[in-house]
């Protein structure tokens, strides 16, 4: 049975998608989680695109335990500098080099003959083989290269050093068959392939992404290049859920399996809706809310006889429970602790205290606490785990109809120094606690997104408020969690304040350490 390796870009491409943005401590807790859930390679980001992803790139190379830890470089010195300056610190670094092959990316946008870029992506691969061993090299629009020219350019970077070739769908035009084609081709016709691994990278403008990536791993590939949900640029990437789940529930097929522990697909699913704001679909196989319900009366029955009669996996197997439990205000922390290990996450004594007092509050009030509030709570938790240079004492709101709303928001930071201050707004208590907490913090932020949602039904259901602050050009996400809306606003405005602060503070840190 053949090995597939699975490279996770999700920090790299996947942030790339509209809305999808991520800060530091976002990227890291998520980088865990992956790391986490099995990957062979984590593409942690571009570290020359600024100081904010160099930073997030070099902080994830420190934590993560397991797979190695990849940046994406283009094929000049700077950027592979940069690259190694970022993952040097994993236990396992690679750089990721890319240049376009196709006639017309050379034509158009590198303005390059096919000489200067077989000499231009040799001479990179080169370099960057003199910094770390493990390099990956991409022809972008590979599958709308010349195939002669095509094979020049990887015989020539294999060479070099190369230890992995990529075979991007860069565009999404492909079909299974061509793409099958196209790497059983560079198997018979690339000298020095069986050296190395095959990767490829398939994006999904035509829906065909995870059809793209198994034609091609039938063919001879061995890695997989693919997001968490699908998140990439325009339609997305190859989905990393279908592609796992397809070779685990079809081995009859494929013959082939990966390092992923299925168990943890749910949760990295979930984590990643929650950082972003963004929701997979209802029906979205594998993760989608949808994906093990049988509203059907001939469905269900069938399942009640037999799973298997609907089901061809069980919702266990990628860490979802079918059953939803309840607790309560008289629920203690070993029934708590248990739910939440039922989610996927592991908490320690600390972090389940924590959790617990807020918990107990919440039960107060709902008296019943379902699945998705504790949920809720966790994420809400793991959210607020950055130094808070800014923390709410007590807000106080004025609101009708036919008045102008006020709100007095008091505000202590890091320093200890708290300071209180009132403001007014045509469009209700939130904003003006936004204009407050802005006058308080001493800087005006944009705010480019706002939503709200309610975790469960009912007058008292627990809101989610999930929002999206710009600073210098750079987007932060802030969330907050509670019955009162307004004060969950709140919540989400500081904790994205507070976002933007620690990553100022973060990367200059990283920068001076590496002058």
């Amino acid at each position: 049975m053949k090995l597939v390796k699975i490279l996770d870009t999700t920090l790299r491409d996947g942030e790339q998608s509209p809305g999808c943005s991520m800060n530091i401590s976002e990227k890291i807790n998520l980088a865990k989680q992956i790391d986490k859930l099995g990957v062979d390679i984590i593409e942690a980001g571009f570290a020359i695109a600024s100081p904010g992803d160099f930073t997030a790139v070099s902080e994830i190379a420190k934590v993560v335990e397991n797979a190695s830890v990849s940046s994406l470089a283009r094929a000049v010195e700077k950027d592979i500098d940069a690259a190694y300056d970022a993952v040097k610190y994993a236990k396992k670094p690679r750089i990721h080099v890319f240049l376009a092959t196709s006639e017309i990316h050379m034509k158009y946008k590198l303005k390059m003959t096919r000489e200067q870029v077989l000499e231009r992506a040799a001479k990179a691969v080169a370099y960057a083989k003199s910094k770390c061993d493990d390099i990956e090299f991409s022809a972008e629009d590979a599958s709308r290269t010349d195939r002669e020219f095509l094979v020049q350019v990887y015989e020539a970077v294999i060479k070099a050093g190369a230890t992995a070739i990529n075979v991007p769908d860069t565009v999404g035009y492909s079909t299974p068959e061509e793409m099958y084609d196209l790497i059983k081709y560079l198997h018979e016709n690339v000298k020095g392939i069986e050296n190395v691994n095959v990767s490829v990278h398939c994006h999904n403008d035509l829906g065909l992404g995870v059809a793209n990536s198994l034609a091609s791993m039938q063919a001879g590939a061995n890695i997989i290049e693919c997001t968490i949900n699908g998140i990439g640029e325009r339609a997305g990437n190859a989905a990393l859920e279908e592609i796992v789940m397809a070779l685990h529930t079809r081995k009859d097929k494929y013959n082939a399996y990966t390092n992923i522990d299925t168990t943890e697909i749910y949760a990295t699913s979930k984590l990643l809706s929650k950082i972003t704001g963004i929701k997979v679909q209802p029906n979205k196989a594998i993760v989608g809310d949808n994906a093990f319900a049988h509203e059907s009366g001939v469905h269900q029955h069938g399942v009640l006889a037999n799973r298997e009669t609907y089901e061809i996996m069980s919702p266990e197997t990628i860490g979802l429970k079918s059953n939803k439990l309840v607790l309560g205000k008289h629920s203690g922390k070993h029934a708590l602790r248990d739910r939440i290990k039922e989610f996927g996450y592991i908490v320690d004594e600390e972090e389940l205290e924590k959790i617990f007092v807020e918990f107990k509050k919440l039960a107060d009030r709902l008296k019943l606490v379902s699945d998705a509030d504790i949920e809720a709570l966790l994420y809400q938790n793991r959210a607020t785990e950055i130094p808070e240079e800014f923390k709410l004492d007590y807000y106080l709101v004025y609101v009708g109809n036919t008045v102008t709303s006020v709100s007095s928001v008091k505000v202590t930071n890091s320093k200890g120094e708290s300071k209180e201050t009132t403001a007014m707004s045509k469009f209700g208590p939130i904003d003006a606690s936004y204009k407050a907490i802005s006058e308080v913090v001493g800087e005006q932020f944009d705010l480019v997104d706002f939503k709200i949602e309610a975790i469960t039904g009912g007058t008292d259901a627990q809101g989610v408020v999930t929002l999206k602050l710009n600073s210098n050009g750079k987007t932060f996400n802030g969330h907050g969690v509670g019955v009162d809306i307004i004060e969950a606003a709140i919540t989400a405005y500081i904790v994205a304040i507070n976002n933007i602060f620690y990553d100022r503070k973060l990367t200059q840190k990283t920068m001076e350490e590496n002058k």
